[in-house]
């Protein structure tokens, strides 16, 4: 049995994580910490990591970038793997992380879903052969509560794109003023209302056709499925800086 430390976990995705875990025999949520700790789930809940005095073999973050540091420690004092699946972070995040793992094992995606991580993959072989002769432009569309943008899987589907071109490229963030398109942007636009969960278009908009890949996630439960699968994966390893395409072992 793995034991699970989740943090955030009264949070929307926590709140999904606690109930998908039940279909998991092999996982059980230890404890959770959440600064709201007046909800009550049917696990422990602390106010602080400090606090916590549960046993547990792995923590699994859905929290705020902001409080990356102090999560990083914490692994790193108690010699424990971690699942980061927050986002938002800053260059300078991902450098402590990449720091970090050089002491415990870390697990990080910016979207936990299997499907969009297959798609990352088929982009990295078709932008290539698709560039020359076509204009890609990322639209993400998430709901008015998310706090990034655009979205950590919309640069993950950029940066994928644009590393796997040997031209020079550019990100553009939105569009405003009088200026035509540059054949050398990549165009990301990000869109908030309501309680979208997450839908992600690549569109590949050439002269005479236009190639349009979509990911629609229409439960947060696909997340909460990947992240518990991550849980269980990381657990073998003592150290290092792992993702999706380590895990599902893509091979398009």
């Amino acid at each position: 049995m793995i034991n699970i430390l989740l943090n955030g976990c009264n949070g929307r995705m926590g709140s999904v994580v606690s109930e998908s875990v039940k279909n998991f025999p092999e996982l059980v949520i230890a404890a959770g910490v959440d600064k709201n700790a007046t909800v009550s789930k049917d696990y422990a809940i602390f106010p602080s990591l400090e606090e916590c005095t549960a046993a547990f073999d792995v923590i699994l973050d859905f929290s705020r970038a902001d409080a990356l540091n102090h999560i990083l420690e914490y692994a790193i004092l108690y010699k424990k793997p971690l699942v980061l699946c927050t986002t938002g972070y800053s260059d300078e995040d991902i450098e402590a992380i990449e720091r970090a793992s050089k002491k415990v094992a870390i697990f990080r995606s910016a979207n936990m879903s299997i499907g969009i991580n297959v798609i990352n993959n088929i982009l990295k072989k078709i932008s290539p052969l698709l560039y020359e002769n076509y204009d890609i432009e990322i639209i993400e569309k998430h709901h008015n509560q998310k706090v990034d943008s655009p979205s950590g899987t919309a640069l993950l589907l950029a940066d994928s794109i644009k590393s796997s071109i040997d031209e020079d490229t550019e990100f553009t963030y939105g569009r405003q003023g009088l200026k035509k398109r540059d054949h050398k942007e990549i165009g990301i636009h990000a869109i908030r209302g309501g309680n979208i969960v997450g839908d992600h278009e690549v569109i590949f908009a050439g002269a005479g056709e236009v190639i349009e890949i979509n990911h629609k996630a229409i439960s947060r439960e696909v997340f909460a499925i990947g992240a518990l699968k991550a849980c269980k994966y990381i657990c073998s390893k003592s150290q290092g800086l792992y993702n999706m395409d380590d895990m599902i072992n893509i091979n398009i």
